[in-house]
């Protein structure tokens, strides 16, 4: 059978609904539900945000680096009036250049039906610019 033939896709949505404008989630047990949900044994899940406030990494679930992450963020994007895209009417110029730092996906590697993260990797929602509904996007492709 041709590789492709064999190929299957899923994809599911989460959706978060942030008590606070700025906000760390750990999702791995969302993701690794997804997968069992997916049937892949072997392949790739994409963890997308879909927002342009909002971004999706992986690191280590340490209350203390998740502090240290939002303090170097705000050092490198802080909460400031000045932002040229608060010309808009706009007040969430942090945010967007938050995102660009955390990135907004991470595709992590699936073998052997399970998530193949390293033995302290979780992944992480960052939300940047919260109190209203947003969305994450997971696609699994494999076998």
């Amino acid at each position: 059978m041709p590789v492709a033939d064999a190929l299957k896709a899923h994809t599911k949505y989460l959706w978060f609904d942030t008590k606070k404008r700025r906000e760390y989630i750990c999702i791995t047990n969302d993701v690794d539900q997804f997968l069992h949900e997916s049937g892949i044994k072997e392949g790739f899940i994409l963890v997308s945000a879909m927002h342009i406030t909002a971004g999706v990494y992986i690191n280590d679930l340490e209350n203390g680096l998740i502090k240290d992450i939002d303090n170097w963020l705000e050092e490198l994007a802080p909460v400031n009036p000045d932002y040229h895209h608060h010309n808009t009417g706009e007040d969430n110029g942090d945010a967007h250049l938050k995102r660009i730092l955390i990135n907004h996906q991470v595709m992590v590697p699936v073998t052997e039906g399970k998530l193949d993260l390293g033995p302290w990797e979780q992944i992480f929602y960052a939300e940047f610019d919260g109190q209203r509904r947003k969305r994450v996007i997971l696609k699994a492709i494999g076998m």
